[in-house]
């Protein structure tokens, strides 16, 4: 190697780095118990709104209910299965937004 050329192993001094264009991080956010407690419940509820929006349309009990009672003339599309898998669906989609919030409950740990 030339004098002219710069040694490639060598480290450039700290006065050359130009850190102007990097973001400072911001600060870590604080969590109060109430955070965490409506968090849990939350995923508590989505759960078992999902489970029972999976389950309920395939018992018997969705024919002989309150609301059948109501509107006789609804009892057509009541008991449509395409209705009662539309309800289910909704159930998987609850026990869907349960799961990502127990991932996310990781969110409150100390690192």
């Amino acid at each position: 190697m030339t004098p002219s050329q710069p040694d490639p192993r060598e480290t450039p001094p700290a006065a050359d780095l130009d850190l102007s264009g990097v973001a400072a991080l911001p600060p870590r956010p604080t969590y109060r118990w109430y955070h965490k407690f409506f968090a849990v419940m939350l995923a508590t509820a989505c759960l078992i709104i999902g489970i029972v929006l999976l389950l309920f349309p395939w018992t018997p009990y969705w024919e002989n209910n309150y609301f059948v009672g109501l509107s006789p003339f609804l009892r057509h599309w009541w008991n449509n299965l395409y209705i009662r898998g539309a309800v289910s669906g909704i159930g998987v989609v609850n026990l869907y937004i349960s799961l990502v919030e127990v991932f996310r409950l990781k969110r409150f740990s100390q690192r």
